[in-house]
């Protein structure tokens, strides 16, 4: 069963991220957004871990252009119509409040 794992908080300020990333399948995904944007800022930890665990990796267009962060080749910017269909397309939706 495939998971859709959306983290909108920033990995600077809790362990949200570190906790999802422990749980998540191969089959699974993470989607960020709002201030969990701030896990693509390049050579950090969390987006070094991010890249490391190999599951699809998601982040919300205006929240990554809004903070100005680039989105590494590994991931994809969604649109929210985009984010409507991953969340049709995964068995479940977990959203880490």
């Amino acid at each position: 069963m495939s998971t859709l794992h959306v983290v909108p908080h920033s990995p600077f300020t809790d362990s949200r991220l570190d906790s999802c990333l422990r749980l998540c399948g191969a089959q699974d995904a993470i989607l960020l957004c709002g201030d969990g944007a701030y896990a693509l800022q390049p050579a950090s930890a969390p987006c070094q871990a991010l890249q490391a665990k190999g599951v699809k990796v998601f982040v919300l267009a205006e929240d990554s252009q809004v903070r100005n962060l680039a989105v590494p080749a590994w991931a994809a910017s969604v649109d929210y119509p985009a984010f409507v269909q991953l969340s049709i397309d995964y068995d479940k939706v977990n959203t880490w409040l």
